[in-house]
């Protein structure tokens, strides 16, 4: 491995076992690897749009394919023609501060590029008041929801608006998982007041999934003084995560309480208003033009989430640009058959589970719906809550339910047995796969 070069054809040859080789093609042709330092792979691509596309779409693809390289976790800095110029002219000094930093520092995550609805109306209010009047009345913000309902995108414009108000504002911006990585890295390398320094002086400190820090001991016990210093100095704490701090079994009770001194708000999916809101909106962010009747067949049709909407416009922004193919329901429909919703999509019921875990593990729906405590019984019980909880839209609670009122933690550490049970027994993981297989084949 000699150079830059090296190592980005490299990252292309792996990620070509996950991506077709026309999507490679077509999105990275012209990114230019720019250099690798201090776990950071700095690329320049000269297309504000397909560097807006690898940006939403493919970095997870290649950081997963720099760990597999390195074995070690990485952030991605993509530059434009500005940003090429500016790297060059300081001497290829990379910034101090995370990737993410210059998203907020761009007119792209602000509050008045998110599109408002019922399903998010308090979540945004929330964020709009602690930008403005930062620690003087939700501190900490809390908030919760599943992937791609915009919490990123509020984070980004709460630290967007504190910077535009306060340019001199220390913004701290860190994803949970790096927190722990710089953490540890921070031990073995015996920087500790380097590491304390940057977080606990911030002025505003943004976590993204702050949920990967439960059950890191050592990590939590860091992150509760690092909390208490910024509390007790009255500086703003933002955080993230999938579910609420009380759904979190393995976070440490002081966490817990801290996280909940303040306000818990929730975003939802968006109702079909609001997501022909969200159509509308990307479509003019590109300068693309939709049909009524376009905008509301998406809108109709891909119902999952805000990010899988803008990445629905996106591909038909490309599809028109690339291919030359105008923007009709049949060309639409081709473009973005893979994220429709399918009028028969298959989602099985608990019933059409647990009538499947009974026939392998050999027990009757009784014994697994009961109170049995015998190896078999808990045994299939579990599974039934993992597959429900993997397979369908059940809630924890409402998994709880179908199991004789079980409590949501009771349900979240059987979901946990099952995993650690997979991860070190490849009969029982091929056992759990043949059941999830049998379930899909009754589509």
């Amino acid at each position: 491995m000699n150079s830059i070069q090296d190592i980005w054809n490299m990252v292309l040859e792996r990620m070509g076992t996950e991506l077709y080789a026309t999507t490679i093609n077509t999105w990275f042709n012209d990114t230019e690897p720019v250099a690798l330092e201090n776990n950071t792979l700095i690329l320049y691509s000269p297309s504000d749009f397909k560097r807006s596309t690898i940006q939403d779409r493919f970095l997870p693809n290649i950081v997963a394919a720099l760990k597999d390289i390195f074995s070690a976790e990485f952030t991605i800095q993509l530059l434009d023609d500005a940003g090429l110029d500016a790297y060059r002219t300081k001497g290829a000094a990379v910034q101090e501060e995370p990737r993410s930093v210059s998203l907020f520092e761009s007119d792209h995550f602000t509050f008045d590029n998110f599109v408002v609805g019922p399903s998010n109306k308090l979540a945004f209010a929330a964020s709009r008041a602690v930008a403005s009047h930062p620690a003087e009345h939700y501190n900490p913000l809390f908030i919760y929801g599943d992937s791609g309902l915009g919490k990123t995108h509020l984070i980004y414009a709460i630290a967007h608006e504190i910077r535009h108000q306060r340019p001199s504002a220390k913004i701290v911006y860190i994803k949970g998982d790096d927190f722990i990585n710089e953490f540890i890295e921070m031990v073995r390398s015996g920087k500790n007041q380097d590491f304390r320094t940057k977080y606990r002086e911030a002025d505003l400190l943004l976590v993204d999934d702050i949920q990967f820090v439960a059950g890191k001991e050592e990590t939590q016990n860091e992150f509760f003084h690092t909390f208490n210093t910024l509390y007790e100095a009255g500086r703003q704490i933002v955080l993230t995560s999938d579910r609420p701090p009380q759904e979190m079994s393995k976070l440490d009770d002081r966490l817990r309480t801290r996280f909940e001194w303040g306000l818990l708000v929730d975003v939802q999916p968006p109702d079909l208003e609001t997501r022909i809101a969200i159509v509308k909106n990307k479509a003019a962010q590109l300068g693309l033009t939709l049909s009524d009747d376009i905008i509301n067949y998406i809108a109709e049709n891909v119902t999952s989430n805000v990010r899988q909407l803008e990445g629905t416009v996106k591909k038909i922004k490309a599809y028109k640009d690339l291919l030359e193919s105008d923007t009709t329901t049949e060309n639409v429909n081709e473009a973005i058959a893979d994220m429709l919703r399918k009028e028969n999509e298959f989602i099985p019921t608990p019933e059409v589970i647990i009538s499947e875990i009974c026939k392998v593990f050999r027990v009757d729906e009784k014994v697994v719906r009961g109170q049995q405590r015998d190896r078999a019984a808990v045994r299939s019980r579990q599974v039934a809550m993992y597959l429900i909880r993997r397979m369908s839209n059940y809630s924890y609670a409402d998994i709880g339910k179908e199991f004789g009122g079980r409590d949501h933690t009771t349900v979240m550490h059987s979901i946990e047995q099952v995993e650690q049970r997979m991860a070190k027994d490849p009969s029982f993981a091929e056992t759990v796969k043949a059941i999830t297989s049998n379930i899909n084949s009754r589509k």
